[in-house]
């Protein structure tokens, strides 16, 4: 149901394999938790076969609800989320370059949760989780984060302060695979398919998924393919290092390029969309500048997708952020790149193509993510109501 939506029990049968009578079983104990309820059609669709009305089976949304959070270098967004994935109330607000010098992660978000709990006195009360996306790099366990682009967010008690504050399950998440997860719920035809999703915007980061299963870089499942080397003592990165793609693709280092500024000099923190929309169109009406910064930025990418491609068969690239509207400035580049490499040679390129909106794959990773939480830890658990019977 997570997959497909409300059910009629045939239709649950038929895509779990399951028998009609395990089904019956099953969804009565669910039924009779609050965890399931049902959906009966109100018989005026003039389609339906004559008869009692359909009825189908779907998630409890007053079982519960979940908030999630979105931090990213420019702008933050805040959803409140039911049990079954509807969408309650949303906003979204902008992110200084400086916003957590004087005051605490933990308190902005405090602050804000405070704001939804006004907004939504009834939801608030039966929240169950809080959800963080993160850009970053966390900890093996996913709890704490140790470095992050956005300015004085690192080595703060984000989770364990909003737990304390608010009594509920709060976890982070990173960014890179949450795309991933995201983009293979959004597109079927990716569900099980080996997916490399690439994001080229405020900084470069990449989610990983095997034959529709994450992996990668420790329990969060994502990489850290901005801060591979590209070229050796090159240009400065926002991390601080030299040379790694980031400092070539993301969009500091287009406008850097663009505007012939020193590759040594320091990264801009933030850049606004409208300038890189702006540089975009620049490129397109034949600016030579503008047009090699994009060169250089599918270079990197499609070098870095090469070291990938060597050690992980994928058979699908997404490009999502906003760089993917660039993408047509640089396929080109990203293809030869792609193309040099051995295996590019031998197996043929993936199959690339932009994904306009990641923020609705970022948002859809995060939501699915924390909703199969809550199945598994939450309410896998209940007693069965045959067994208190």
């Amino acid at each position: 149901m997570r997959r497909c939506g409300p059910l009629a029990r045939t239709n649950l049968a038929a895509e779990t394999g399951l028998s009609h009578a395990s089904i019956t079983a099953i969804s009565q104990d669910m039924l009779a938790q609050g965890v399931l309820t049902e959906l009966r059609e109100d018989g005026s669709d003039p389609m339906r076969i004559r008869g009692r009305p359909a009825v189908r089976i779907g998630f409890n949304r007053l079982a519960g609800s979940v908030v999630l959070i979105e931090l990213e270098v420019n702008r933050t967004q805040f959803s409140l989320v039911d049990y079954g994935g509807t969408l309650i109330d949303r906003f979204e607000l902008p992110l200084r370059p400086d916003e957590f010098r004087d005051v605490a992660p933990a308190d902005f978000i405090a602050g804000q949760l405070a704001l939804l709990r006004e907004r939504n006195r009834r939801e608030m009360r039966a929240l169950l989780a809080i959800a963080i996306s993160v850009q970053g790099i966390l900890d093996r366990d996913g709890g704490h984060l140790k470095w992050s682009p956005i300015a004085h967010l690192a080595d703060r008690p984000i989770a364990e302060d909003v737990a304390a504050a608010f009594r509920v399950p709060v976890t982070l998440h990173k960014r890179g695979r949450l795309l991933a997860e995201g983009s293979r719920w959004l597109d079927p035809d990716l569900r099980d398919a080996s997916v490399a999703t690439v994001f080229i915007g405020s900084t470069v980061a990449m989610g990983l998924t095997f034959r529709g299963e994450t992996i990668g870089r420790g329990n969060e499942g994502a990489t850290e393919f901005g801060h591979m080397n590209h070229l050796p003592g090159g240009a400065l990165c926002r991390c601080g290092a030299r040379g790694c793609i980031e400092a070539y693709a993301a969009d500091y280092a287009i406008l850097r390029a663009a505007y012939s500024v020193p590759e040594t000099a320091p990264p801009a923190a933030s850049v606004p969309a409208s300038q890189y929309e702006g540089l975009i169109a620049r490129a397109g009406a034949g600016d030579r500048n503008t047009r090699h910064a994009f060169n250089m930025a599918g270079r990197a990418i499609g070098y870095g997708l090469s070291r990938v491609i060597s050690l992980f068969d994928a058979t699908h690239v997404r490009i999502v952020g906003p760089g993917a509207r660039a993408y047509h400035l640089m396929r080109a580049e990203i293809e030869a790149a792609l193309a040099a490499s051995l295996v590019g040679r031998i197996a043929g390129l993936p199959a690339i193509a932009p994904q306009i909106d990641e923020k609705n794959a970022v948002f859809r990773g995060l939501m699915m993510k924390t909703l199969m939480r809550l199945d598994e830890e939450h309410f896998a658990s209940l007693p069965s109501a045959a067994a208190t019977a």
